[in-house]
């Protein structure tokens, strides 16, 4: 029996024509009668991070009973989908309505939770809530959640829904992370596909559009320089090209079956008036989808999931700004209560099965057993014998919140981050849908944990989730040469490159879990006694910049290769300026 854990609702963008306000619109509609260019995206590699617990002197809470609370507090309809990274939330209310002696009830809450894998029935709930809200200030409020690198599409979306009612009624993201995927969501490929990732070009992957998962197949084309078809109804064999799915069991379903179907071929963006008959070649899907492919057909391995790609999904949560700000001290309590039920979650076994157990009783699927095995991730043997790895996802206590939203020690905004480099992956993927993304400040409002930090401390003794690097990578995830600009002669960096140092900050704090190296080239003029050390000093200004705005020491490795290592003819001057570079390589 196959189950959802997070549905096809969990989209990535919804289908929308923002600028126009005009909603359900699919994005091929408006596209131009040339066939759109396959599109080469940014090079960021998201982060892989173990998991964290509290010390060895932490106590085990009494767990919830299964009695309703009914405890008159401030009644909260809030809906979720199918998702194992809201154990946290799970332990939290202690059923699927808030039960007596859970941290909800101790915080004097009475909670609801509803499954609703559709978020665009979660747009409309949360829209028809504003509308009530303004007229009715005692009507029970209504909160979402869904994964964090959908929020700039979807926030600009529910945005322009809710404009006619004023900015008070705008949308923010809370800062309730209470967790993220780590696995379950994934792209699974042939194993020649890990082997030279430029193996994938000409092939076809089937998932749904938009979609969360979708996107690790973006990013890992991207990260390895191969283009991708944005125009599902074209065939591009210089591309990575994708087969539309109607949600999360359709796409293993159609590899399983074998699904073909015909498309015109394109070439340089343009049609060339031949067809060919395309297949599956490659899944983007979830939880249980990948267990049926494993099961059923076999023959595909992991390719890039959320275990890599850590940082890609957290778990966020959206509200209606005037209640929001109406209700402070109830939020502010839910995060208390959801930060301890991290650290519980993540240090004892027991409040794990609780949560399972719970989490089972919400989705009406499967039982409690189910649940635990798939937050746990496993890694299993498909049809075929070939080694798969299925499930996997963490929840945070409040260090790990403070991280996310820089508020943490290193005041590096980790979310901020993953929202302009998904936003901005949109951005490029369909500009005719989403010319533009509401600004990250806009989105999201911090002052709700700035506020729980500030006034219990106490919470944040939980052990926040911590990379160990390697002494030195051994295995590069991606590369890229950047031609960053120094005064002749010297390691002094210009001014001029500042902006591209950032987005080199910014896609090594995307990169948390992995190693970022630094090395620096030169072009043949000269000797190497010269050249060397130049190369030297030009990596270390550069390291030295980011650790200055925040990376960690032992997260950057440099190396001087002088010009041992051209990448073009240094017979030529447009060589020689290809050769004078830093490249910048995240690996493990």
């Amino acid at each position: 029996m196959s189950v959802k854990i997070k549905p096809a609702g969990k989209l990535l963008i919804i289908a929308a024509v923002v600028a126009a306000g005009i909603y359900g619109v699919k994005w091929y509609q408006s596209r131009p009668k040339e066939a759109g260019k396959a599109v080469e995206l940014g090079k960021v590699v998201l982060p892989d991070a173990p998991e964290a617990s509290l010390n060895a002197n932490a106590v085990l809470l009494s767990l919830p009973s299964t009695v309703d609370a009914v405890n008159g507090g401030s009644q909260i309809t809030w809906e979720r989908m199918a998702w194992n990274s809201q154990f946290s939330g799970m332990y939290a209310n202690g059923g699927v309505r808030t039960s007596k002696g859970s941290l909800f009830d101790r915080a004097h809450l009475d909670i609801t939770y509803v499954r609703q894998d559709d978020c665009n029935k979660q747009m409309a709930d949360l829209v028809k809530f504003a509308n009530e809200y303004k007229t009715n200030p005692n009507a029970a409020g209504v909160l979402i959640t869904f994964m964090g690198d959908g929020m700039p599409a979807f926030m600009t979306s529910l945005s322009k829904e809710l404009e006619p009612l004023g900015p008070e009624y705008q949308p923010i993201i809370l800062p309730i992370a209470h967790g993220k995927s780590y696995g379950e969501d994934q792209v699974m490929g042939p194993a020649s596909w890990k082997q030279d990732p430029h193996n994938a070009i000409g092939k076809c992957v089937a998932g749904v559009l938009r979609d969360g998962d979708v996107n690790i197949l973006l990013k890992w084309a991207g990260d390895n320089g191969i283009k991708v078809n944005p125009d599902e109804t074209t065939y591009d064999a210089e591309a990575v090209n994708l087969i539309a799915a109607n949600d999360f069991l359709d796409a293993p379903n159609k590899y399983i079956a074998g699904y073909t179907e015909k498309r015109k071929v394109i070439a340089g963006g343009k049609t060339t008036g031949r067809d060919t008959t395309v297949g599956v070649d490659g899944v983007a899907t979830w939880t249980p989808g990948d267990v049926n492919v494993a099961t059923k057909k076999g023959g595909l391995v992991t390719i890039a999931n959320t275990r890599q790609y850590a940082s890609q999904m957290p778990n966020q949560t959206i509200a209606i700004k005037k209640w929001a700000y109406d209700h402070r001290t109830d939020i502010e309590n839910m995060i208390i209560a959801l930060a301890q039920a991290g650290d519980q979650v993540r240090s004892f076994t027991e409040a794990r099965k609780f949560a399972a157990q719970v989490s089972a009783n919400v989705y009406q699927e499967q039982n409690a057993d189910y649940w635990l095995k798939y937050y746990n991730g496993i890694e299993e043997k498909d049809i075929q014998g070939m080694k798969v790895n299925l499930g996997g996802s963490t929840v945070f206590n409040l260090s790990d919140m403070a991280n996310t939203f820089g508020l943490g020690s290193d005041r590096v905004d980790r979310y901020k981050a993953v929202y302009n480099t998904f936003g901005n992956l949109m951005v490029k993927m369909y500009p005719s849908i989403m010319p533009s993304f509401m600004p990250y400040e806009k989105a999201v409002d911090k002052s709700f944990l700035l506020s729980v930090i500030s006034n219990h401390p106490e919470l944040l003794e939980g052990k926040a989730i911590e990379t160990k690097y390697a002494s030195n990578i051994t295995e590069a995830v991606s590369s890229k040469s950047y031609h960053i600009e120094f005064e002749t002669g010297s390691a002094t960096i210009r001014p001029a490159s500042y902006r591209m140092l950032n987005e080199i900050f910014e896609s090594a704090v995307v990169a948390e879990g992995l190693k970022l190296g630094v090395y620096g080239h030169t072009d043949n003029n000269g000797s190497d006694a010269v050249n060397i050390p130049l190369s030297e000093k030009r990596a270390a200004a550069v390291k030295a910049y980011l650790i200055e705005k925040g990376l960690k020491d032992g997260q950057v490795e440099t190396r001087g290769f002088g010009s041992s290592k051209p990448v073009a003819d240094n017979s030529t001057e447009a060589g020689r300026s290809r050769n004078r570079r830093v490249e910048v390589v995240l690996g493990e």
